[in-house]
C-alpha cells in the first residue's frame, strides 16, 4: 500500500495545474479597484512577483470554496509542506506545521499586524473561528519570510488580508451541518464603495459541535467589522475583530489501550466516587475572549512616495477550568485540610488577562527601477496569569484552624505572575531592477526585545526573569525572469528568535538555561507558467543553531515542552505541478521530500522494565518532521456551475520526540477526501451554492501524538528503579462529512 501511495503522489505532481494560483477577486468575483491603497499598508510583510521568496497564495474565490471546512488550518492543508493536526478532528483545537516547524515559530499577521500571542508566540485558531471567511487573500511564505513585527519566522509566515473594498453592495448567508452534530452559520454583508468613498463590511460566524471525542464540544463565534474611507491618494480604515470560544479540554489524549476499546475516549474531568465508579465533570473547558481594534492610514503625496501608519489594541481574557481528583491540598494549593484527609477533590481555574498595543509606521519610495520601504513596528504586551480554586470537597485552611470560604464567587487565588514584553522591530526592504528580467532584493531587520517575568507559578516556584535580546536578521536574494513563462530565484537569509514564556518557565523550574535559536536559510526556486501546465520546484536548506524543538511532552496547560538542540537542519525539495487536460478535468498536486536531522544528539534508551539506562549519541530525526508530505487533487467540472474534487493527502512517518526511537514513532497515513459544489446563478445577479465535503472516505483509523515521555517506577522496589515508555495519542475521526448552502447577491 505504501508503494502505491508514493506512486500516486509522484504521478500527481507530474500532472497538475496550479492548485494554488492567486485569485485577486472579492465577493461574487468582483475585481477590486487596483488604484486604491488597500494593499499598500501590508506590502512590507508580503512577497510580490519580484520577491525571491518561496510562497503560495489563496485568493477570495478559493477561500469561498473551502469555507465549509471548520478551521483555517484545514483550509490550508493542501498547501505545500503543510501538515495539519487536531485534538478533536477539525473542530476545536487545531494547528499546522510548515516543513515540520510548529506554530510558535510561524509569523502570522493580519493586515500587517502580528496575530501571534507575544508570550506563547502561537496563534490559537479556535479563538477566532473562520478567519478565512473574513480574508480577501492569504499568502503563505515557506522558510524565511519577509520582515514584519512580532514573532520571527523561523519556518514560515502567513499573511492574511481582510476584505478589500468592493465596487458595489453585496451580501451572503451560509449554513452548514455535519458529523458530530456540527453546525456552522454566518452572514457577510457590505455596502461596497459609495459615491463619497466610504465602505463598510460585516461578517458574523458561529460554530457549535459535540465534537468527535468525549468532551470535545465547541461553541465558537466571531464578529468582523470593517469601515473605511477610500480617497484618490489616501485611505483611512478601522477594523474590529471579536472572537469567543468555549471548548472542551482534549489535549491530554489517551492510551492506545483505552482508544482500542473506545476511539472517542477522553479522560479529562474524570473522578471516582466512594464506590470506585467513574464520573466526568461536565465543565472541563477552555474559555477565551479576544478583541482586536485596528486603525490604518495610508497617504500617497506623489506617485513615488507612500506613507503608512497602523495601530492595533488587542485584549484577551479567559481560563481553563479543570477537575482535580484525589490530589494533595498542600502540594497543589498550599492549603491544609481541616478534615484530616491527605487527598481530596478540587475544581480550579487557571486564568489570564492580557493587553497588547502595536504601532506601525512605514514609508515607501518607488521609481521605475528602484523601490525601498523603511518601517518600524513597536509592540507592548502586559499579561497576568493566575489561578483560582473555586471548589473543594473538604474544608481547607491556610493556618490549620480557620476555614476558607471557597466558591466561584469567593475563589482562593493560589498563584499569580505577570509577563511584560517590549518588542521593537525596524526593517528596510530594497529592490533594484537591473533590467526588465533581473532584480536584486534585500531585506534587513533589527529586533530588540525586553521581556520580564515576575511572580509565582502554579507550582509555587518563583519565576523572576528579565532578558534583553538584540537580533539582526538580513536577507538577500535575486530574481531572474528568464522569459514570460520561466522564472528562477535565489535567496539567503538569517533569522533569530527568542524563547517563549513556556520555554522559559520550564527551564527555570528544571534548573536549566534556554537559548534563543538561529536559522540560516537558503532557497533556490524555479517556476514555469504556461496556459495549461505549471511547475514550481524549490530546493531549500534550513541550518539551525540551538533550534527549539518539541521534546514530545506537554505542560499542564497543553503547551509543547521544547528543548534546545545544538546543531540541526531541515533540507529538501518541494514540487508543485499541474496540468489541465480539458476545460472539465485537471490534476493538481505537490510533494515535499526532505531530511530533518539533529547532529550528534545525546539521549538515554532502555527496554520497558529495565533497571539501567544506556546513553547514546546519534544523528536523529527532528520531532514531528516527516520526510514525505504530499497532496493531490483531481478536479472535474462536468457542467456549468458544478465542481467535484477527489483529494489525497499523504503524511510520512514521523517521531514524537527527538530520539528516533521506534517506540515513539507515528505511522504514515494517507487520507482520501472528496468535495463537491454546485453554483446556481440567479437572474437577479445573486447566487446559490450547495457544498459537500466528505472526509476520510476509506474510514482510515489513524492517530496523532498527544505526548510521549520516559518515566521511572521508583515505588515497586526500595532499591531499584525501573524505566518505562509512556505514550498518549489523539485518535482522529473516521469517515465524516459537512454539507452546506450559501446564498448571496
Amino acid at each position: 500500500m505504501l508503494k502505491k501511495q508514493h506512486l500516486f503522489l509522484t504521478f500527481a505532481t507530474m500532472f497538475a495545474s496550479s492548485l494554488f494560483a492567486q485569485h485577486q477577486v472579492s465577493i461574487n468575483g468582483q475585481i477590486p479597484d487596483t488604484l486604491q491603497l488597500n494593499e499598500v499598508i501590508i506590502n512590507a510583510s508580503r512577497a510580490d512577483g519580484k520577491t525571491p521568496l518561496t510562497t503560495s497564495e489563496m485568493g477570495r474565490q478559493q477561500l469561498e470554496e473551502i469555507r465549509i471546512l471548520p478551521s483555517l488550518p484545514y483550509q490550508i492543508e493542501l498547501e505545500p509542506s503543510v501538515v495539519v493536526s487536531g485534538e478533536n478532528g477539525m473542530v476545536g483545537a487545531t494547528s499546522f506545521r510548515i516543513r515540520g516547524v510548529d506554530a510558535t515559530r510561524i509569523n502570522v499577521n493580519i493586515n500587517g499586524i502580528t496575530l501571534n500571542d507575544p508570550e506563547s508566540q502561537s496563534v490559537f485558531w479556535y479563538n477566532i473561528p473562520n478567519l478565512g471567511g473574513m480574508a480577501q487573500n492569504i499568502q503563505i511564505q515557506r522558510g524565511i519570510g519577509a520582515s514584519s513585527g512580532g514573532t520571527a519566522s523561523v519556518g514560515g509566515a502567513m499573511n492574511l488580508q481582510t476584505f478589500t473594498v468592493a465596487p458595489k453592495a453585496y451580501g451572503q448567508a451560509d449554513l452548514s451541518y455535519g458529523s458530530f452534530n456540527t453546525k456552522q452559520y454566518g452572514v457577510t454583508v457590505g455596502t461596497g464603495r459609495t459615491k463619497n468613498g466610504f465602505a463598510f463590511d460585516m461578517a458574523y460566524n458561529g460554530l457549535n459541535s459535540d465534537g468527535f471525542v468525549r468532551n470535545g464540544k465547541a461553541d465558537q463565534q466571531s464578529l468582523f467589522l470593517n469601515g473605511g474611507w477610500y480617497g484618490k491618494r489616501s485611505l483611512l480604515k478601522a477594523v474590529f475583530i471579536l472572537g469567543h470560544q468555549k471548548t472542551g479540554i482534549t489535549w491530554d489524549g489517551a492510551s492506545a489501550e483505552d482508544l482500542d476499546q473506545d476511539p472517542t475516549y477522553n479522560g479529562t474531568g474524570a473522578y471516582y466516587d466512594e464506590f470506585g465508579n467513574v464520573h466526568y465533570y461536565d465543565n472541563e473547558t477552555d474559555n477565551y475572549n479576544q478583541r482586536h481594534y485596528q486603525l490604518y492610514y495610508s497617504f500617497r503625496p506623489s506617485n513615488r512616495w507612500t506613507l503608512n501608519a497602523a495601530f492595533d489594541y488587542t485584549h484577551g481574557d479567559g481560563y481553563y477550568e479543570q477537575y482535580k481528583d484525589n490530589k494533595k491540598p498542600g502540594s497543589y494549593y498550599g492549603l491544609i485540610s481541616l478534615s484530616g484527609t491527605s487527598k481530596s477533590d478540587f475544581i480550579h481555574r487557571k486564568k489570564m488577562d492580557n493587553n497588547g498595543y502595536t504601532g506601525l509606521l512605514s514609508v515607501n519610495y518607488q521609481t521605475d527601477k528602484f523601490s525601498a520601504t523603511l518601517g518600524d513596528t513597536y509592540l507592548y504586551y502586559g499579561g497576568w496569569h493566575f489561578g483560582n480554586l473555586i471548589w473543594a470537597q473538604d474544608e481547607l485552611s491556610l493556618d490549620g484552624e480557620n476555614a476558607l470560604e471557597i466558591s466561584e464567587k469567593t475563589p482562593y487565588e493560589w498563584y499569580r505572575n505577570r509577563g511584560q514584553k517590549h518588542d521593537n522591530t525596524a526593517f528596510l526592504k530594497l529592490n533594484y531592477d537591473f533590467s526588465s528580467r533581473f532584480n536584486l532584493y534585500g531585506n534587513l531587520q533589527v529586533r530588540y526585545i525586553d521581556y520580564n517575568l515576575t511572580g509565582m507559578d502554579d507550582t509555587f516556584d518563583s519565576i523572576p526573569y528579565h532578558q534583553n535580546y538584540l537580533f539582526f536578521n538580513p536577507k538577500l536574494g535575486a530574481n531572474f525572469q528568464i522569459n514570460s513563462q520561466n522564472r528562477l530565484y535565489f535567496v539567503a537569509g538569517m533569522v533569530n528568535r527568542e524563547p517563549t514564556r513556556s520555554d522559559i518557565k520550564d527551564a527555570i523550574e528544571n534548573g536549566k538555561t534556554v537559548k534563543p535559536e538561529t536559522m540560516l536559510d537558503f532557497e533556490l526556486g524555479y517556476g514555469l507558467e504556461k496556459k495549461d501546465f505549471t511547475l514550481h520546484a524549490n530546493l531549500y536548506a534550513m541550518l539551525y543553531k540551538d533550534q527549539l524543538t518539541p521534546s514530545g511532552d506537554l505542560s499542564s496547560t497543553g503547551y509543547a515542552l521544547m528543548e534546545n538542540v545544538d546543531k540541526s537542519y531541515r533540507a529538501g525539495i518541494e514540487l508543485v505541478a499541474g496540468y489541465r487536460f480539458t476545460k472539465w478535468f485537471s490534476l493538481d498536486g505537490n510533494i515535499t521530500l526532505s531530511q530533518n536531522k539533529i547532529l550528534n544528539y545525546t539521549f538515554t534508551d532502555f527496554n520497558d522494565g529495565d533497571s539501567v539506562m544506556v546513553t547514546k549519541t546519534a544523528n536523529t530525526d527532528l520531532s514531528f518532521s516527516p520526510n514525505i508530505v504530499g497532496a493531490a487533487i483531481a478536479t472535474f467540472r462536468p457542467f456549468n456551475g458544478a465542481k467535484l474534487q477527489i483529494i489525497g493527502k499523504y503524511v510520512g512517518k514521523q517521531y514524537c520526540d527527538n530520539t528516533s526511537r521506534e517506540v515513539y514513532a507515528l505511522d504514515p497515513y494517507f487520507l482520501l477526501n472528496a468535495r463537491a459544489s454546485y453554483d446556481i446563478t440567479l437572474k437577479s445577479g445573486g447566487f446559490v451554492r450547495f457544498s459537500l465535503a466528505l472526509n476520510n472516505l476509506t474510514n482510515r483509523s489513524y492517530r496523532l501524538s498527544a505526548w510521549v515521555g520516559d518515566w521511572v517506577d521508583d515505588y515497586s522496589s526500595e532499591t531499584t528503579n525501573y524505566y518505562y515508555h509512556s505514550r498518549a495519542y489523539l485518535q482522529q475521526p473516521g469517515f465524516n462529512f459537512m454539507a452546506g448552502v450559501s446564498v448571496g447577491f
